[in-house]
């Protein structure tokens, strides 16, 4: 009879796999613990997860975009990791803040319109006696950490604290760009009201907002603040502050009705079929803030870019077009001047008023002042070299056309008028 010996693995080699199983548990816990940290927020759930799941946006498990979305993932890494980069898509220079005056906020707007862009997409919209913040960010970095992440192009033009009673903050989704953790805290002690889409009431409860602040809303659903009729409207986005709770919370734009102006915030959003709906059901609007930068073609659903923000623009029936979600922090491979170089090239074209701010400056879009191209030239890519062409239902083989007006020279028509010079 043949015996078989079996080796036995030798005790040190043992020891060595024991540490690492006991290593990689520590790992494992001690990054679960992290994620559970103050700085994601909170899951929904309760009454607030019940409401959710009587939204028609929700889908069993997530809140989902009527038009799927489209992402090349191995491209766009593989172009973050091994490409080329881009050499100026952060400024190299001091950018031209202007030091926002509270003095002036503290004075009433004399049109009842006023806007202050303090960049990427925080605005103080000033509307008919209410005064309201769009997605404000004051924080360091988009990251949940203090040491990592995008890091803001220059310090806020005021202190959030400097700012004169804000009667409501708009959030349109729950990502580090447009709800920052910091400044939800710095806005704790205040009356502000915040009106959020739903399920993100839970991560402002969590940072110690009392409920009774928190008005949280499906798209089309309206609050009041004061003599303004705020409507959550809809996007084609996404939501999440980790990677497995995306679409936890809903995303969403909004339109500001006063007795005498109206105003549309896009938030974040791909081209999408209820534009013109927005238009036809709360339109027309006095000035519109358009998501208008850091976009990437490998992704095209989840940001307008340039040229579809114009045309977005056009559908819900814009008058003044301010271009947002640009300037302040590095989210995509363009230059960081192209989103208003090439919407400057497509508001000419199709005869839009554009109205492009400079941060921290006090402007009231009927009466702008004397502006100048505060940013420097730099070299950006057309629409015709790098084109931002949403998808219809998340296949990239049929997208919206060409809006850009490389493609369809449409005639110069409606009134025009550039708040900056035309030579940087």
């Amino acid at each position: 009879m043949t015996m078989t010996t079996v080796k036995r693995p030798r005790r040190g080699l043992w020891r060595w796999l024991k540490a690492l199983l006991a290593l990689s548990t520590v790992v494992f816990v001690a990054g679960f613990a992290y994620t559970r940290g103050p700085a994601f927020g909170a899951t929904p759930s309760g009454q607030r997860q019940l409401r959710i799941e009587q939204s028609s946006q929700w889908d069993t498990r997530r809140f989902v975009n009527r038009q799927p979305q489209w992402l090349d993932l191995r491209k766009a890494l593989r172009e973050a990791v091994f490409g080329e980069g881009n050499a100026h898509a952060n400024p190299d220079a001091p950018i031209a803040v202007v030091h926002t005056d509270a003095a002036q906020l503290a004075q009433p707007a004399a049109s009842g319109l006023r806007v202050t862009w303090f960049g990427h997409s925080s605005t103080l919209v000033e509307i008919d006696g209410v005064r309201v913040l769009t997605d404000p960010f004051w924080g360091e970095r988009a990251s949940p950490v203090d040491w990592a992440g995008p890091k803001r192009f220059f310090a806020a033009p005021i202190g959030l604290r400097d700012l004169p009673p804000i009667d409501a903050v708009v959030i349109s989704h729950d990502h580090y760009d447009h709800l920052d953790r910091a400044t939800v805290e710095q806005l704790r002690d205040t009356a502000t009201v915040f009106v959020v889409p739903l399920g993100i009431g839970a991560h402002l409860e969590r940072w110690g907002i009392p409920p009774s602040r928190i008005r949280e809303l499906d798209w089309w659903e309206t609050t009041k603040v004061g003599d303004l009729d705020i409507t959550a409207t809809p996007a084609r986005h996404a939501s999440g502050r980790l990677s497995n709770d995306s679409g936890r919370t809903l995303w969403a734009g909004y339109a500001l009705h006063g007795p005498e102006h109206r105003v549309w915030y896009s938030g974040d959003t791909g081209f999408h079929d209820q534009l013109d709906d927005i238009g036809e059901r709360l339109g027309p609007f006095d000035l519109t803030l358009l998501d208008a930068g850091q976009y990437n073609p490998l992704w095209p659903d989840a940001h307008l870019g340039p040229e579809q923000a114009v045309e977005a623009h056009r559908l819900v029936k814009g008058r003044t077009m301010v271009p947002v979600h640009w300037g302040l922090l590095n989210l995509a491979p363009h230059t960081w001047t192209e989103p208003v170089e090439r919407v400057r090239v497509q508001a000419a074209c199709r005869g839009v008023d554009l109205l492009i701010l400079q941060p921290g400056r006090v402007t009231e879009p009927e009466q702008p002042g004397e502006m100048t191209a505060w940013w420097p030239s730099l070299p950006w890519k057309t629409a015709r070299e790098r084109a931002m062409r949403s998808t219809l239902a998340g296949d990239p083989v049929e997208s919206y056309p060409p809006f850009d007006c490389a493609h369809r020279p449409w005639p110069m028509r409606g009134r025009h008028r550039h708040a900056v010079s035309m030579t940087p």
